[in-house]
């Protein structure tokens, strides 16, 4: 633990190094965390010593852990992630406990606009039972690996190919439709750390600083049709936005639309109700 915690070149915080570390032996010594509290002595072959070395110099030139052993865990359960797949956050881990306390017992059907690893659909499936889950990206490679998470967690979740920027929903009568879309702007490049430069997918991150809202309106104008009078839509957002979000919605003629806060006190998840005017059909 230690050796690899003094090899670890990054710039991170100690508690983030110690955390990598522990994933490391995890991967490479097939040792658990409790094993490795314990300090319990491990086989330090020559083909473990090489995998060892292989990974140390692939983590220094700045390339995330979750990619290098090829999973990354997410609300208690692990998924495959790779190349053009976002690496799950813990703030979205916050969005999916907002949504799973507020539909706690209901048989919902939902969408997941943006699915990435598939983490969110999966997780809400698990979780809720009786729930029917759809989900939605543009990238049949994303769409591929989504499907292996589903299969490999025993999740039944429709997956869909659709560019929702070019495209409709094509489902309606939904309870739910829930969203992390691309929200940091290009100018906030330069605060990114490397390893999420370098490495994780641009258009699963970054959106244009002339049009923060762009994939906020366009969900927001598909889910007026895709969900159900009185159901619900929930955003993560950047924080600098919690309030153009809100406004937005409101104009689009939603309702009880509220701000929520991370456990950070930051704005993290706008949260909306549909409204029907059915006077104007």
């Amino acid at each position: 633990m230690k050796y690899i915690i003094s090899e670890v070149k990054v710039e991170e915080s100690l508690e983030e190094i110690s955390s990598i570390a522990h994933i490391i032996l995890e991967h490479v010594f097939d040792i658990n965390r409790t094993e490795i509290i314990l300090d319990r002595s491990v086989n330090f072959s020559k083909a473990r010593e090489k995998e060892l070395n292989r990974i140390l110099k692939r983590l220094n030139d700045n390339e995330p852990i979750q990619y290098i052993i090829g999973e990354s865990d997410f609300y208690g359960r692990t998924y495959t992630v790779g190349p053009g797949i976002l690496i799950p956050r813990s703030e979205t881990e916050e969005l999916i406990q907002l949504v799973l306390s507020e539909n706690k017992g209901k048989k919902i059907r939902f969408l997941d606009i943006g699915t990435g690893s598939g983490c969110i659909p999966i997780t809400i499936a698990k979780e809720l039972k009786g729930a029917r889950a759809s989900a939605i990206d543009f990238d049949p490679r994303v769409i591929k690996v989504a499907r292996k998470n589903a299969e490999r967690h025993e999740a039944a979740v429709e997956f869909l190919l659709i560019d929702i920027l070019k495209e409709p929903i094509p489902l309606t009568g939904l309870d739910v439709i829930i969203s992390n879309p691309p929200y940091v702007l290009e100018s906030e490049k330069a605060q990114m750390k490397p390893n999420v430069l370098e490495y994780e997918p641009e258009r699963a991150l970054f959106v244009k600083d002339d049009d923060p809202l762009l994939f906020y309106r366009r969900i927001a104008e598909l889910a007026k049709q895709a969900l159900k009078e009185g159901g619900t839509l929930y955003f993560e957002i950047n924080e600098k936005y919690g309030e153009e979000v809100k406004m937005l919605l409101e104009v689009m003629d939603y309702t009880h639309v509220e701000v929520v806060k991370d456990i950070y006190g930051k704005d993290r998840i706008v949260r909306a109700t549909n409204y029907i005017d059915i006077s104007s059909f």
